[in-house]
């Protein structure tokens, strides 16, 4: 399949495309965990370490471990930002919220908090 032909499908299907991934710099790593902060960490922990969860929601996983229950490719990461985890989508959509830049340097920035554990 031709990557507009891709594109037309996945635009049908409701998925949203990543854009070109952004470098990982010093730069690039502030602005994500300051993204982190702001969106994440309610749920996933200041440090990445994973959420307790409460009646309603189940426990939001560790970032910083090496268990990556919904993919671990830097691009699946994004894909989970920006489209939210089905089915139940207890991982929100983002892709209102950022963009595409933003959510690279999030996963850039979670992507250097890991390395340090």
């Amino acid at each position: 399949m031709n990557a507009l032909a891709w594109s037309c499908a996945a635009a049908v299907a409701g998925i949203v495309v990543a854009g070109a991934q952004v470098a990982t710099t010093p730069e690039s790593i502030a602005a994500g965990q300051q993204l982190y902060l702001r969106n994440c960490a309610s749920c996933h922990g200041r440090t990445g370490d994973g959420g307790p969860g409460n009646d309603l929601i189940p426990a939001a996983p560790s970032l910083v471990d090496d268990q990556w229950d919904h993919g671990a490719s830097d691009k699946e990461v994004f894909d989970n930002i920006k489209n939210g985890v089905a089915p139940d989508f207890n991982m929100v959509p983002f892709k209102d919220k950022l963009k595409d830049d933003d959510i690279w340097n999030i996963v850039n920035y979670v992507r250097s908090v890991a390395k340090r554990k």
